[in-house]
């Protein structure tokens, strides 16, 4: 995901905590845990083979490397904002490395990650097209848009084990998609339905931002990982001068998670479970400020402000189904849910649901069809900032240029059908439909068309 992806009920975090040990003390832990029907596939056979003969030498000494290729077209083919035809395409070139150090040092599993992403064509349908752009985006029809052509270090970081292999340690310019909330796959093309939803925090971002930090991971069973870190809060990762700085500079405090991951078997299938905690101790505004009739003295801008946050983020990924003959294929769910601190963030609530099948049809056992339901709700202090300047300004009608919109929800959803053409060409044509855009019963629905194409080296 990326770096505008950069996107939980208190009650029910012991429950799912519960129920997951619950399903883990019944599983079958004899058989080893596969996530391919999970969307989680081993890499292919890339379209320059081995490279005649020297990417069997890289890996000989450790190198591993995968270099892909996105790009992703939306169409709004009806509704929205704005009903002018418009074709927006971006993509996107990504490598992501690891050098194993061990054999060198002798360091159980260290080894040397980093990841460089090049986008182009700052083409977004959703700010052109489906939304008012009197207010913030809550979705994206087109997930790897990052608002920027550029060139960037999404991270670069050492890490190793410990405690025959159970306990990991990273540290470097990191980025969260390294260790956190990577129970989902980002196979939709909709921003909602791509991942979990910690990037929702708008506190720490995805892919293609870095910054500094340690993390470290540990297997309380075979199945249970508990994850934890420290990060800065740095509003300025995702600026062009942050692209390729070592600096620290306009970091604001520090990030500190905290997950509990489960892979587990239900009924001999596999899944994936986990919750978590989102802090940080930066400086945030409250959104509704426009109300007060007064404004805070302690800060430079005079906007009233606090000193915490949090976000707590939670899902699920479960095989439902298993073909007769190949265990790899099937029907599998996910389920999602981040929930904000709404005096500072402007997306309260986002909840996601969706079904994906591996190998329904026995010609084609490598394709997938998915399908996922997005409900988003959007902060009542935001709402209440824009209804306040609406009283500023003296207008209440929506028509008039002045007028601030009064987001509430949205309810976006996507099919898609992935064609695996070759083991190194995938086109995945999708349809998108978007109820209240941006949150606003005022914007006409939408239905979006698309196509992702992804192409591995």
């Amino acid at each position: 995901m990326n770096n505008i992806s950069l996107c939980l009920n208190n009650k029910n975090r012991l429950a799912l905590i519960a129920l997951a040990v619950g399903m883990s003390a019944s599983a079958t832990y004899a058989q080893e845990w596969n996530g391919t029907a999970l969307g989680f596939q081993a890499p292919q056979e890339g379209l320059l083979g081995d490279m005649l003969g020297i990417r069997p030498i890289l890996e000989e000494n450790g190198f591993h490397y995968n270099l892909g290729y996105l790009s992703q077209v939306s169409y709004n083919a009806g509704g929205g904002y704005n009903h002018d035809k418009h074709a927006a395409y971006i993509d996107q070139f990504s490598l992501t490395f690891a050098q194993d150090l061990e054999k060198l040092t002798g360091i159980p599993d260290a080894k040397i990650e980093g990841n460089i992403v090049n986008r182009n064509h700052n083409d977004s349908l959703t700010n052109k097209r489906l939304k008012d752009d009197r207010v913030n985006f809550n979705d994206i029809s087109q997930e790897s848009y990052g608002g920027q052509s550029i060139t960037r270090l999404g991270w670069l970081t050492f890490s190793r084990t410990f405690d025959d292999r159970r306990l990991q340690w990273r540290i470097g310019m990191m980025n969260k998609n390294q260790d956190f909330d990577q129970i989902i796959p980002c196979d939709f093309q909709l921003l909602s339905q791509c991942g979990g939803k910690s990037a929702n925090s708008m506190t720490w971002y995805n892919w293609n931002a870095h910054y500094w930090g340690t993390t470290l991971q540990y297997k309380l069973t075979d199945e249970l990982t508990i994850k934890g870190g420290i990060m800065e809060q740095n509003p300025d990762a995702t600026a062009r001068s942050h692209a390729w700085s070592w600096s620290t500079k306009g970091s604001k405090g520090m990030l500190l998670p905290l997950e509990l991951e489960l892979k587990t078997h239900v009924n001999d299938l596999p899944g994936i479970y986990n919750v978590g905690v989102l802090f940080t101790n930066a400086k945030q505004y409250d959104l509704s400020e426009g109300k007060s009739q007064s404004r805070g003295a302690d800060d430079p801008e005079g906007y009233r402000s606090y000193n915490r946050t949090w976000f707590l983020y939670t899902g699920f990924n479960q095989q439902l189904t298993r073909h007769a003959d190949d265990a790899t294929r099937g029907l599998s769910t996910s389920w999602s849910l981040g929930l904000s601190d709404q005096r500072s963030n402007y997306m309260h609530a986002t909840l996601a649901g969706s079904l994906r099948y591996h190998g329904l049809f026995d010609a084609r056992p490598d394709d997938w069809i998915g399908f996922g339901a997005s409900y988003i709700k959007m902060s009542d202090h935001y709402r209440d900032n824009q209804q306040a300047l609406n009283d500023i300004q003296g207008v209440d009608d929506y028509g008039n240029p002045l007028y601030s919109p009064l987001p509430g929800h949205s309810v976006n959803a996507e099919l898609y059908y992935r064609l695996r053409v070759t083991s190194w060409l995938e086109l995945q044509p999708a349809l998108q439909y978007w109820h209240r855009p941006g949150g606003l019963k005022e914007t006409q629905d939408a239905w979006v068309t698309g196509l992702k194409t992804v192409v591995t080296f």
